[in-house]
């Protein structure tokens, strides 16, 4: 079973975004396409997401793995390009 990483700080970073920690699990349980992503500051691996969440509502998902854990580093409403993109390959 897939376990989360949640705590006040990517909690409140979400909640800046207009997202619950349950729509971006549903995400990320459900069909998603890993998309490119890189951020040269950060020393740990992230991965990109596209998903959509139980209400239709289409998000990128970064992550990052801790301790066996997937941590959300952030979550935000996708383009509308990137939106469309994502209902036509799924």
């Amino acid at each position: 079973m897939l376990e989360f990483d949640w705590d006040v700080e990517n909690l409140t970073h979400i909640a800046e975004h207009g997202l619950a920690p349950e729509e971006i699990e549903f995400a990320l349980t459900h069909q998603t396409l890993e998309i490119e992503f890189q951020d040269w500051h950060v020393s740990e691996e992230r991965y990109s997401e596209i998903g959509m969440t139980q209400s239709g509502r289409i998000l990128i998902i970064v992550t990052t793995l801790r301790e066996w854990r997937l941590r959300v580093v952030t979550a935000y409403d996708a383009s509308s390009r990137d939106a469309k993109e994502y209902l036509e390959l799924r």
